[in-house]
């Protein structure tokens, strides 16, 4: 590899471990569409700080950016306060203006100048090894190296000072007020350390990468994990998992690199999704048919107790009485059969001891109407394992 390649490397995965770090937490608080109103609105700050400075490279245009993505913040809640409008459409109402009105000012005062909306909204990563910072002569790296690390440096640092008040704000708003954690100032600092990350990469990687990092990586660690440490961990493996590997599909396929990067981004959502083991959607459709197959041998004892009749209780009249198709019927069977809850003699179904006291205890938990009770029930008789 070149050094060029090790740098685009480099600079992609700190901007997915930067970006992952708020992202877990606007995720976890259901904000995860302020990063993308966030990364849009910031153009006007970006604009006026060119205006006064006259210099792409100028801090000052981190700064506004950053406090126009933190006005975007209090926009955004000033309108949803109001009770009129929902956050979706607060956010709905308020970037595009703000974007509206940097794109404006470019075309007007900045025509001249690289910050064009596809610059903008795309970015280039390949093209980042090539602005250098020089100090005394000395090459010092990427520009965009130092500035995303050093924000990084600053997220890894206040999540470590304020991790477990982001944890109890996140979760318990009422008890974090309780003990002293002022709720609304933790909010404000998070939008605002996800504003300056936002800002640090915009120039890098563009807008739309910029959210697919701090989006994506979270909310595939989302649904594999309840535990925020491990969340966190695992949002920044998969963004620096789809930073290389994206780099690596690019190369091959001569296509965008934050392109390819999103597109890797999708894709690991999409198998998570699909293969989550609690949350997947295989797992969950699985759990789901093993509910119904659940449902039905209490349906089927529930018969069983209540006629008495050999010829209502024959293997033959499942389908008769139940209206069960066979494949259903000899499923049932088989569980109450493999759980010792029923015997079958000549074709005849019987509750066995244990069968009588399941439905019993069935039937009591019914009563209940609490949510845990069947499972209790299935501890308590040690049923439908392996």
């Amino acid at each position: 590899m070149t050094s060029a390649q090790i740098e685009i490397q480099l600079i992609a995965s700190l901007v997915a471990i930067a970006c992952a770090l708020p992202g877990t937490f606007l995720v976890l608080r259901k904000m995860a569409m302020i990063s993308d109103a966030i990364s849009h609105s910031i153009l006007p700050g970006i604009v006026l700080g060119f205006f006064i400075t006259q210099d792409l490279n100028s801090p000052l245009l981190i700064v506004l950016a950053a406090l126009t993505g933190v006005v975007t913040v209090m926009l955004v809640e000033f309108i949803q306060r109001t009770k009129l409008v929902k956050e979706d459409t607060a956010i709905g109402l308020v970037f595009p203006a703000l974007f509206s009105i940097g794109v404006i000012m470019i075309a007007k005062n900045a025509n001249d100048v690289h910050l064009d909306i596809d610059a903008v909204l795309l970015g280039e990563l390949a093209f980042a090894p090539f602005d250098r910072l020089v100090a005394g002569g000395t090459d010092l790296g990427p520009k965009s190296l130092w500035v995303i690390g050093s924000i990084l440096l600053i997220s890894v640092s206040l999540l470590l000072l304020f991790f477990k008040e982001l944890k109890l704000s996140t979760f318990d708003k009422g008890l974090a007020a309780t003990l002293g954690f002022s709720p609304v100032i933790l909010h404000y600092g998070l939008k605002t350390v996800s504003s300056v990350t936002i800002v640090g990469a915009f120039d890098a990687v563009g807008a739309v990468l910029v959210v697919a990092l701090i989006i994506a990586p979270a909310a595939s660690a989302y649904l594999l994990t309840d535990d925020l440490r491990k969340m966190l961990i695992l949002s920044c493996c998969f963004g620096v998992f789809a930073a290389i590997s994206g780099y690596w599909m690019a190369n091959l396929l001569d296509a965008s690199i934050a392109g390819s990067m999103s597109t890797m981004l999708g894709l690991l959502f999409l198998l998570v999704y699909l293969f989550a083991p609690n949350r997947g959607v295989i797992s969950v459709l699985v759990r789901q048919r093993r509910q119904q197959l659940e449902v039905a041998l209490l349906v089927f004892l529930l018969h069983l107790q209540n006629h008495e009749e050999p010829e209502e209780r024959h293997v033959k009249h499942l389908q008769e009485h139940i209206n069960w198709q066979k494949v259903q019927s000899e499923r049932v069977l088989n569980l109450a059969t493999n759980n010792n809850l029923i015997k079958i003699t000549n074709g005849v179904i019987d509750l066995t001891g244990k069968g009588r006291q399941f439905t019993a205890e069935a039937l009591n938990y019914i009563t209940i109407n609490k949510e845990t009770a069947i499972e209790d029930l299935k501890e308590q008789f040690f049923l439908f394992r392996g």
